[in-house]
Parts: structure tokens; sequence; C-alpha cells
């Protein structure tokens, strides 16, 4: 059985640790990809909070005018009589 001297060793650990510089290159392009989707998670969020801002506000004009228009129905009295 050959010794094993540091040289062997160094032989040995030199691709592993060229390996191992490969997986923190990875994982240093997986954080940057997670980063990138959660920025983009972030934006469809605010939209999406937005849409229901504006759509919130669109309700509630048009439950004033409707409140509106019973008011003038009732003011000029067209309403309807019901059906026999």
């Amino acid at each position: 059985m050959p010794d094993v001297t540091a040289e062997l060793m160094f032989e040995v650990l030199k691709p592993i640790q060229a390996r191992l510089a490969q997986v923190d290159g990875k994982i240093d392009e997986t954080k940057q990809e997670i980063l990138a989707l959660r920025t983009s998670q972030n934006a469809a969020r605010q939209d999406v909070t937005s849409v229901f801002q504006e759509i919130a506000a669109v309700h509630a004009t048009l439950v004033r005018h409707e409140g509106r228009l019973d008011r003038i129905e009732r003011r000029l009295e067209l309403n309807e009589a019901p059906v026999r």
C-alpha cells in the first residue's frame, strides 16, 4: 500500500476544492434568482393591492350614487307601484 503523503492528499483535495468553488457559485446564482423572484412577487402583490383599492373606490362611488338616485326617485315620486 502506498504511503499517504501530503502531496498525495493535496492532489486528492484539489478537485474537491474546485467542485466546492463551483457549488458556491451555483448557490450564489440561486440566491440571486430567489431574490429576483421575491422582488417580482412583491411587485405583483402591490399591483393586486392597487387593483383591489381601485375596485373598492369604484364600489364606494356606486353605493353613493345609488343612494343619491334613491333619494331623487323618492323626491320625484318615481317609485314603481307594485304589480298586481
